[in-house]
C-alpha cells in the first residue's frame, strides 16, 4: 500500500475537520504453525497500541521470498524474512537472480531461526545422509526454509534428485509426518514452534544433529549461517542441547516508507518489546545489539534516527 503523507499547513489545522482515519499497515508473516505469524501479530498489537494513526494487521504468507517480492510491489508494508534470502533480494542474488530488489532496507534483526530437521523416532532416519531416496519436505513454496534447506543439502553433495522433495508449510510437514506421508522434514524457525510441539507431544520425534564437517560446508556455502545451541527440552522427548544452524530473521520495509513511520514503529518496538516477549520466547532476542550485529542490509534511516537516539553506534555497512 502507499504511505499517507500527512502534512497540514496551519490554516488547515485551525479548520474543523473529522476524524482522520487509521492508515492500514500489512505486515507479511508466514504460515500459522512456525513464530513469524504470532510474532507479526505482536508487531502489529504494538504498533496499535502505540504509534497514533496508524493500523497493523499481521498477514499469512508462504514467508521469506514471497514477503519480499510483497515489499517490492508495495503489498506488504513490515515484512519478516531470513536473512540470507533478504540479503539475495537486495543483491540480486540465490533465488532473485535477475529480479535485483535494492528498495529493501531493515528496522531490525528480530531473532535467531534455528534449523530442524525432523523425523520421527522408528523411522531410522538418524543423519543428513539419511535423507537420500528418502520423502523430505523442504518448507513451503516461497519460505526461507526451502532457501535454507536447499543451502545445507547442496553444500553436502545432496539434490533434489537424490531426495523426493515435497513443499509443504511448517503445519503440513507436521502432519505428513505424523501420517507416515513423509520420512523428515525442514523447519527453519524459532524454538520452540508450534507445529513441532505438537507433533512431539503425539509422536516420538528425533532432530537431526548435523556433523562439524557438513555444519562447515553449509556456512562456507551461505555465511549468514552460524552454529547455534536448542535447549533440550524445547520439545517432548528433546533432552539433550543439540548444535544446530542458526541464521538471523529481518524486520524489512521498503526504502519507501517515510522517515517518520520507520522511526515510530522501531521506536514503538524497542520500548514495548516486553509485549513481542510475552507473545513468543523468540523475542528475547530482539536487542538493539542483536540489530547491529546480525542485519545484512542497509537499516532504513527512519531507523537509524532512532537508533543514534539512543546512543547506539550504526555500522557504516547499514548505512545507505
Amino acid at each position: 500500500m502507499k504511505f499517507m503523507q500527512i502534512c497540514l499547513a496551519g490554516a488547515l489545522l485551525a479548520t474543523a475537520a473529522p476524524a482522520v482515519a487509521q492508515e492500514q499497515l500489512s505486515i507479511a508473516t508466514g504460515g500459522t504453525g512456525g513464530v513469524y505469524y504470532p510474532m507479526g501479530g505482536g508487531l502489529a498489537e504494538v504498533i496499535n497500541n502505540n504509534v497514533d494513526g496508524f493500523s497493523a494487521t499481521a498477514e499469512v504468507t508462504g514467508a521469506s521470498v514471497e514477503n519480499m517480492g510483497l515489499i517490492a510491489t508495495g503489498d506488504a508494508d513490515l515484512a519478516l524474512a531470513l536473512a540470507d534470502t533478504v540479503q539475495q533480494a537486495y543483491n540480486g542474488t540465490g533465488r532473485f537472480e535477475g529480479q535485483q530488489l535494492p528498495m529493501v532496507r531493515g528496522l531490525a534483526s528480530m531473532y535467531a531461526n534455528m534449523i530442524h530437521i525432523v523425523a520421527l523416532e522408528d523411522s531410522g532416519v538418524t543423519s543428513l545422509e539419511d535423507l537420500r531416496g528418502k520423502r523430505v519436505s523442504v518448507g513451503a513454496p516461497g519460505s526461507g526454509t526451502e532457501v535454507n534447506a536447499n543451502a545445507i543439502l547442496q553444500a553436502n553433495g545432496i539434490t533434489y534428485d537424490d531426495i523426493e522433495e515435497q513443499r509443504l508449510n511448517f503445519n503440513e510437514t507436521a502432519d505428513a509426518l505424523a501420517n507416515g506421508d513423509i520420512d523428515a522434514g525442514f523447519w527453519s524457525v524459532g524454538a520452540p514452534t508450534s507445529s513441532i510441539l505438537n507433533l512431539s507431544t503425539t509422536n516420538d520425534i528425533v532432530i537431526i544433529a548435523l556433523t562439524d564437517e557438513e555444519m562447515a560446508a553449509a556456512i562456507a556455502a551461505d555465511p549468514v549461517m552460524s552454529r547455534t545451541t536448542l535447549p533440550g527440552g524445547s520439545y517432548t522427548g528433546i533432552d539433550e542441547d543439540i548444535t544446530v544452524l542458526g541464521i538471523p530473521n529481518v524486520l524489512a520495509v521498503s526504502s519507501e516508507m517515510p522517515d517518520d513511520v520507520a522511526y515510530a514503529i522501531t521506536r514503538a518496538m524497542f520500548e514495548n518489546v516486553a509485549d513481542l516477549q510475552a507473545v513468543h520466547p523468540a523475542a528475547n532476542e530482539t536487542t538493539v545489539e542483536f540489530t547491529m550485529s546480525a542485519t545484512p542490509v542497509p537499516l532504513h534511516p527512519g531507523a537509524i534516527r532512532y537508533y543514534e537516539e539512543i546512543g547506539a553506534a550504526v555500522p557504516d555497512r547499514l548505512r545507505e
